[in-house]
C-alpha cells in the first residue's frame, strides 16, 4: 500500500479509503486532528488502476488480525 500510494503521492490510508469507494463500500473516516481529516477528504482527485487493485485485494486473508469474530468467548 505504501509503494501504491507513492506512486500517486498519497499516503495509506488515502490508498486504502481509495480501494473501499472504488468498491463502491461507503466509508466514514473519523479523526479528530483537522491534517487528517483534510487527508480523508482528499481522495477523489486519482483513481486506482485495475492492477493496483488486485494488489491491494490479494492483501485480503479473510481473517482478522486482532481476534475470531466466530469464537463465542470473545464475541461475549
Amino acid at each position: 500500500m505504501k509503494e501504491i500510494g507513492k506512486n500517486y503521492g498519497k499516503s495509506i490510508a488515502q490508498v486504502a479509503l481509495r480501494f473501499l469507494i472504488q468498491n463502491d463500500v461507503v466509508v466514514i473516516p473519523k479523526s479528530t486532528h483537522k491534517e487528517r481529516m483534510a487527508e480523508n477528504f482528499d481522495v477523489f482527485d486519482f483513481t486506482l488502476t485495475v492492477e493496483d487493485m488486485d494488489r491491494i485485494s490479494v492483501l485480503d486473508t479473510g481473517e482478522s488480525l486482532f481476534f475470531s469474530h466466530q469464537d463465542p468467548q470473545t464475541v461475549e
